[in-house]
C-alpha cells in the first residue's frame, strides 16, 4: 500500500514529504522528535528487510549544546552512580536538538548505566561507573565476581536484588518520560564469554577454556538464562515502535531485536569463535526475533564467520586507534559480509568527498561525524536519498 504524503518544512532543507501511517490513516508519527518518522521507517525497512544494495542511508551528527554541557560537568573517568532523573534530562535535551536534522536516524535514549554492570550487579557484583564526556555516556562494569568455580552454583537471578530493582525503576522512569517524544534503545547483551569475563576477568577466562571447558559451558548456560530474563523484562516494559526496536547502533529495526557482543573473540582465532561463540549467539537470537552485532577493528578477521550467524540482521563496524577506519576499507569488508546491512562511522569531509565522486557502497548506513550544522546535514541528506549505486 502506498503511503499518503503531505509537505513539512525543515530548516535548510525545503519541503519534505510527511507520510501517513502504513495503514493509510493520516496521523502524526508517535515520536514528536521524529516529525517525518514514517518516511524514515520506510527507508530503514528497505535497508534491514529489503537489504537494498542500490541505496545508501545516513545519520548526521551535528554539534549539540547538551553534549557540551555534559562534558563540562563530567570529566572522563570513574564517577558515581548517576541520578536517573538527570539521565532523562540529558537524553531529552540531546534528542530535542536533533529534531532540526532530517536524516535516517530514529531518536532514542541508550541506557548506558545498564551496560556490563547490570548483569554482574544482579548476581552480586560491585557495580562501578565511568563517565564518557565525548558521548554523554555513563557506563558500568564490575570487577571479577568469583575466585573459584564452586561459587558458580551460588549465582541466582534475583529480581529483588538492588540492581534488578534499579533496572525496573529506570525502565519505568524512561518509559514515562520519553512517551510521545523519543524511543528507548535496546542495550548490550553480556552473555557467552562476555559473562565469563565478568566472573573471572579476561586472562583467566582464556585459560579456563583450556583447563575447564565443561565449567565454561555451565557459566554460558547461566548467562543465557540471565540475559533472556533481562531482555524479556526490557521488551515487556518498553513497547516496540511501530513493530520494531529502537537501536543506538542501527537506529530502528523490525522485530524484537537484541544487541550482541563477541568482543572476547576479537583476540582469538576464528576456530575459537566457531567452538565457543557461534552457538550462544545463535541461541539467544532465536529467543527473540534476531539480533544485531558490533565488531571492533581488531575483530575484523571474524567478519566472514559472524556474517553467517543465523538470526543476524545487521552489523555495526566500529573503529579503533591504530587500525584503518572501516570506511576506508569498506569495499573489501562488504565483499566478505555479502548483503548483510552494515553501519559504519565516517568523518564529514571523507563522506562528502565520496559522495561527490559517487563511490559510496550501497546497503550501508553511514554515521557521518562532525557535520557542521543542521542546514548542511539536510542538504547532504537530499543527496543521500537521491543516491543510487
Amino acid at each position: 500500500m502506498a503511503l499518503a504524503e503531505s509537505n513539512v518544512s525543515f530548516p535548510g532543507g525545503g519541503l519534505r514529504r510527511f507520510h501517513a501511517s502504513p495503514s493509510g490513516c493520516t496521523m502524526d508519527f508517535p515520536l514528536r522528535y521524529c516529525l517525518d518518522g514514517w518516511q524514515r521507517l520506510e527507508r530503514l525497512r528497505k535497508l534491514y528487510e529489503g537489504r537494498r544494495q542500490d541505496m545508501i542511508f545516513a545519520r548526521m551528527e551535528v554539534p549539540t549544546e547538551a553534549l557540551r554541557l555534559f562534558a563540562e560537568r563530567h570529566p572522563p573517568g570513574p564517577t558515581q552512580c548517576p541520578d536517573v532523573n538527570d539521565r532523562v534530562t540529558f537524553w531529552d535535551a540531546l534528542l530535542a536538538e536533533h529534531v532540526a536534522v532530517h536524516d535516517d536516524s530514529v531518536p532514542s535514549a541508550y541506557l548506558t548505566e545498564l551496560d556490563q554492570g547490570l548483569y554482574g550487579g544482579i548476581v552480586g557484583g560491585d557495580v562501578r561507573f565511568m563517565a564518557h564526556p565525548e558521548s554523554g555516556w555513563i557506563s558500568s562494569m564490575v570487577p571479577p565476581l568469583l575466585k573459584e568455580w564452586i561459587d558458580l552454583k551460588s549465582l541466582t537471578i534475583n529480581h529483588k536484588s538492588n540492581w534488578y530493582q534499579f533496572y525496573l525503576r529506570e525502565l519505568e522512569l524512561f518509559r514515562r518520560s520519553s512517551e510521545g517524544r523519543f524511543g528507548i534503545s535496546h542495550f548490550i547483551l553480556i552473555d557467552g564469554l562476555n559473562f565469563v569475563f565478568e566472573l573471572f576477568g579476561g586472562t583467566r577466562t582464556y585459560l579456563e577454556l583450556i583447563d575447564n571447558p565443561e565449567k565454561i559451558w555451565e557459566a554460558v548456560d547461566f548467562a543465557y538464562r540471565l540475559n533472556v530474563d533481562v531482555q524479556k523484562t526490557f521488551f515487556k516494559s518498553v513497547p516496540l515502535l511501530e513493530g520494531g526496536t529502537c537501536s543506538n547502533m542501527v537506529e530502528w529495526i523490525p522485530g524484537r531485536i537484541v544487541s550482541e557482543s563477541v568482543d572476547p573473540f576479537h583476540m582469538t582465532s576464528i576456530e575459537y569463535f566457531e567452538r565457543w561463540g557461534r552457538e550462544p549467539a545463535e541461541r539467544i537470537f532465536a529467543a527473540f526475533d534476531g539480533g544485531i552485532l558490533h565488531l571492533h577493528a581488531n575483530g575484523r578477521h571474524l567478519l566472514g564467520a559472524v556474517s553467517s550467524l543465523r538470526g543476524l540482521k545487521a552489523l555495526f563496524l566500529d573503529d579503533d586507534k591504530d587500525f584503518p577506519t572501516s570506511f576506508s576499507v569498506l569495499a573489501a569488508l562488504k565483499c566478505r559480509a555479502g548483503n548483510l546491512p552494515l553501519v559504519v562511522q565516517v568523518q564529514f569531509p571523507d563522506f562528502l568527498a565520496s559522495l561527490e565522486t559517487h563511490c559510496l557502497p550501497g546497503g550501508t548506513l553511514y554515521n557521518v561525524l562532525n557535520v557542521p550544522d543542521p542546514d548542511t546535514a539536510n542538504r547532504m541528506m537530499d543527496r543521500v536519498r537521491a543516491y543510487r549505486v
